[in-house]
């Protein structure tokens, strides 16, 4: 990663829940200077969010950014579209994937590269409702070890 400095803003665990994972990709987001100074603050939410490839430019939807307080006019609309920056290359392997049946792209987190804001979105396939309950009874197995390691110790 070099010496850039990464800051979370916001993250998506509800994708990891509902989707397998397969590709992620780093993208660059084109905003306004309020919801930059919004981000700042750390107000900012993916939870609904989804993404959609449109004319060849990729843009998130559902992404909400509080308005920043000192913005007064400048402020936009919070859950407007916004389009991500990806390299053409990029777009259409993307575009390909997507083709195929069940793979969708959804937004994993958002976060500052040095003074940057990127999304890291991921290339997802749905899970199965037993999928789901197959990763819930291994948290469960894995949590209980865990806890019968630390009774042991103590």
């Amino acid at each position: 990663m070099g010496k850039e400095s990464v800051k979370l803003i916001a993250n998506n665990k509800k994708a990891y829940h509902d989707y397998f994972i397969d590709e992620k990709y780093e993208a660059g987001i084109e905003l306004f200077g309020t919801e930059v100074k919004s981000l700042r603050m750390g107000k900012c939410s993916i939870k609904e969010s989804f993404i959609k490839i449109e004319n060849n430019q990729v843009y998130v939807y559902g992404m909400h950014i509080s308005p920043y307080e000192k913005g007064n006019i400048f402020n936009k609309d919070p859950l407007r579209s916004r389009k991500l920056l990806l390299h053409k290359l990029e777009i259409r392997k993307l575009q390909a994937k997507i083709k195929e049946k069940g793979y969708t792209l959804v937004p994993l987190q958002v976060y500052f590269k040095g003074s940057l804001v990127k999304v890291e979105i991921g290339l997802a396939r749905g899970k199965k409702l037993y999928d789901k309950r197959d990763d819930i009874a291994k948290k469960d197995a894995k949590r209980e070890i865990e806890r019968e390691f630390k009774a042991r110790n103590s």
